[in-house]
């Protein structure tokens, strides 16, 4: 995710280039969606199992730095979509898992509907507010370190409702990245459409995730 600061020029933010970044990203991101959710499908019809935990730290970042340095050729498009492609095969054994629940359908449904609410609402409200959100940089930063240090924790202590709270904490996250990451397009701070579109991609899949885990847990104790 680019974090760095930024700051509105008319200059440098011209509204044709700002539209063009727009459009391509919005267009990338919503071929890589389709994308992911069409693996996403295959793994969970194929009963896949889910990648070994290092399996899924080294292809996530491997790919993830591949597409950062081929952002700027036709090899980092290529890149996007085996990233993407990765992180619906990792999907597949998730949504089973919660298929297997008594009411894992509409848990999967509300997820996916919420998700989808939050990520229009928040892109809209960036959009036409056209507010500059770069203050959340400092936010974005702080929270990433908060959340990888109480993940950590979570593979060492069994804390009762930590589980919970990394999940809440990973939707407020995801939420100020895709509002952070919109503006800076709007505000000329962001003109690589890959760059940005993997970093909403990354925010929607963590929302998606962690509202599943809250709606499953909130489900699991009717």
């Amino acid at each position: 995710m680019n974090e760095r600061q930024y700051a509105y020029n008319p200059a440098i933010a011209q509204p044709r280039d700002v539209s063009r970044v727009l459009r391509n990203t919005y267009a990338l991101l919503a071929m890589t969606l389709a994308f992911s959710g069409l693996v996403a499908f295959v793994s969970q019809q194929m009963r896949l199992p889910y990648p070994n935990i290092f399996v899924v730290l080294i292809g996530f970042y491997g790919l993830f730095f591949l597409t950062v340095k081929t952002r700027d050729s036709g090899w980092g498009l290529v890149s996007t979509f085996a990233l993407t492609g990765f992180m619906g095969y990792t999907l597949g054994p998730i949504l089973n898992m919660y298929l297997g629940l008594p009411n894992g359908g509409s848990v999967i449904a509300s997820a996916a509907g919420m998700t989808a609410l939050a990520f229009f609402g928040l892109s809209a409200y960036a959009l036409i507010s056209r507010k500059d959100m770069s203050f959340l940089s400092g936010f974005l930063m702080a929270g990433f370190w908060i959340l990888l240090g109480a993940v950590v924790l979570s593979f060492f202590v069994q804390i009762s409702g930590l589980q919970l709270a990394i999940s809440a904490g990973f939707v407020l996250f995801a939420a100020a990245a895709i509002l952070f990451q919109t503006s800076a397009i709007v505000h000329g701070g962001e003109d690589n459409y890959i760059m940005a579109t993997i970093t909403l991609y990354v925010s929607i899949y963590n929302m998606f995730i962690s509202l599943l885990q809250i709606f499953g847990f909130a489900s699991n104790n009717d």
